[in-house]
């Protein structure tokens, strides 16, 4: 999903209230965190991961494979803070500005 500038500003003021609710470390992209990003996709369609100091990958990269990996979307790369969206197919709670 391709989101407009508009949308992207739209998700990210939204993403300024929450928390990362991931963490990626040492061990950096392992099969059981991705699955762990996708089931929280379930609940929420935005989610915030933070990027620890110990982890080599750069942040770019592991947006994009869990991105690609959960078939979501990269909002923002921002320092060690990656924010990423999916949109609820069933039951949308984020409307986004066209």
């Amino acid at each position: 999903m391709e989101l407009t500038s508009k949308q992207r500003a739209h998700l990210k003021s939204l993403a300024n209230s929450i928390d990362p609710i991931f963490q990626v470390g040492k061990s950096s992209l392992t099969p059981e965190f991705t699955e762990s990003v996708a089931d929280a996709f379930n609940t929420r369609e935005l989610i915030k991961i933070a990027v620890l100091k110990n982890c080599a990958d750069d942040p770019r990269v592991i947006a994009d494979m869990v991105a690609d990996r959960t078939h979501a979307t990269v909002v923002q790369v921002i320092g060690k803070k990656i924010i990423l969206y999916k949109r609820d197919k069933k039951n949308p709670k984020i409307v986004l500005p066209r």
